[in-house]
């Protein structure tokens, strides 16, 4: 089968660091599918997983965490899908990865493909939509059926990935969302998508939070740089509010500074269900097949806004240096094997 993959840790620059290469198709067991990806994102672990470093892997190694596609085959103990399915999933950071053309993937964390959206439509989702989603009511525990309608929550990196199912998510639910853009393009794709404010994180969060007639809000998702926004997530927090984030800190976090608003901090990790094989791992194929359900309501959409055709190295380093830059909106999808 087709795949791009990786043996050496290299700047995206160089074009080794991402390969096109031949491997042996893979065949499912247990509770696994044989999923045929007709389309995939890029999200910003992809780059992390990537990035330089002093290591050689013996086989290619497979990245990828976000796909759409067909169930080819199942395992003998599948119960939930049956070859001829559309799907869609973000997979497992501790398996082989969504950028080849066949994929073994646990039907516990797989959804129904939403009928309305194509496959890269719905390829741009996974990841974004499942971090958003455990972020806002696993971590935060914002009620879902609007007990928390009318509070603000603050979303720093608004127009990410993330950030653009968050917003969304919370305006579901009745939330009043400010949201962080630092660009007019930013500004207005925050704003689309159902922001009532927009504030820029690169300047001083807490005095425009305030100018916008709060004192500080209750829920706080940083779906930014943690360390960079320590200070000014402390100071916005309202007494016993929560605050999540997602990017791993490269300090120590001062923790003391939540201390007397008995405010609780939590980290959001998308890979968790499946890399700890916890009792819950289910609640993620239950998660995509509601977003599935939203999406062809009309109570959400896909966010993506740039695609790539064909599905091969050099389009994938395209992707991978366009979330490098930092400036991308929305989700980068690459679709078609050549």
């Amino acid at each position: 089968m087709k795949a791009v993959a990786l043996t050496r840790y290299l700047p995206v620059s160089d074009p080794q660091c991402l390969l096109d290469v031949e491997l042996p198709p893979p065949h499912p067991s247990g509770r696994d599918l044989l999923v045929r990806v007709k389309a995939i994102s890029v999200n910003p672990v992809d780059t992390k997983v990537r990035a330089p470093k002093d290591k050689i892997e013996k086989e290619p190694k497979v990245l990828g965490w976000d796909a759409s596609g067909i169930v080819e085959a199942t395992g003998s103990d599948v119960t939930l899908f049956r070859p001829g399915d559309e799907v869609y999933y973000a997979g497992d950071i501790t398996r082989p990865g969504s950028n080849a053309e066949l994929q073994l993937v646990d039907e516990r964390i797989v959804g129904r493909k939403p009928r309305n959206l194509s496959f890269p439509e719905s390829a741009a989702l996974p990841l974004t939509a499942i971090t958003a989603w455990e972020s806002i009511f696993d971590r935060l525990g914002i009620d879902r059926s609007g007990r928390n309608s009318g509070q603000a929550i603050l979303i720093i990196g608004g127009a990410g990935g993330v950030g653009s199912i968050a917003i969304q998510l919370a305006k579901l639910v009745g939330l009043r969302v400010i949201a962080t853009a630092s660009r007019p393009d930013t500004e207005a794709w925050v704003r689309e998508l159902g922001a009532d404010h927009v504030v820029n994180h690169h300047g001083p969060l807490p005095e425009q939070v305030r100018a916008l007639g709060f004192q500080d809000v209750p829920f706080i998702a940083n779906f930014s740089n943690t360390d960079t926004h320590w200070q000014a997530m402390a100071e916005i927090i309202s007494p016993q509010g929560k605050i999540v984030g997602i990017v791993e800190n490269s300090g120590p976090l001062e923790l003391g500074l939540l201390k007397s608003k008995s405010a609780g901090f939590v980290w959001e990790f998308m890979f968790t269900r499946s890399m700890y094989q916890t009792p819950d791992m289910g609640a993620q194929g239950q998660l995509l097949n509601e977003l599935a359900t939203l999406i062809e309501n009309g109570k959400l959409r896909s966010t993506v806004k740039t695609t790539l055709s064909p599905i091969h190295a050099e389009n994938l380093r395209t992707a991978h240096k366009l979330l490098e830059s930092g400036k991308t909106i929305g989700k980068v999808v690459l679709t078609d094997w050549c």
